[in-house]
């Protein structure tokens, strides 16, 4: 299945392509402050339709995670995920007409182990 999401103006569109079912909850200090709920794929999945020069990008602590947000409305849209560079992480806030109490929520310990649960 193709979901296609953004932004809350707009200016950063994507789509993704994949049986979304499963996401992580993470409770770093960013995370939860985002709100941001993941969906980790691999990057062929993932189309950013918006030119990548409209997107700005967060970079803290090891440099390993790149968080890319709408530089006008602020929402952290997709990431480069620290525990594993080679991925990309969706938020599905972001997907259109996603039902997050139909998905199964793991938990992420972004601040201690970095374990699911």
């Amino acid at each position: 299945m193709t979901y296609r999401g953004g932004c809350h103006c707009g200016q950063v569109r994507f789509e993704v392509d994949g049986e979304l079912s499963e996401v992580n909850q993470c409770n770093c200090s960013l995370c939860t402050r985002t709100g941001a709920i993941h969906w980790v794929i691999n990057p062929e999945q993932f189309r950013l339709l918006t030119d990548m020069s409209k997107v700005a990008t967060y970079v803290w602590n090891t440099g390993t995670a790149r968080h890319y947000f709408c530089p006008v409305c602020g929402i952290a849209v997709f990431r480069v995920p620290r525990r594993d560079p080679s991925k990309r992480s969706v938020n599905v806030r972001c997907i259109d007409g996603v039902d997050l109490s139909q998905l199964k929520i793991d938990f992420f310990d972004g601040r201690g182990t970095g374990v699911v649960k």
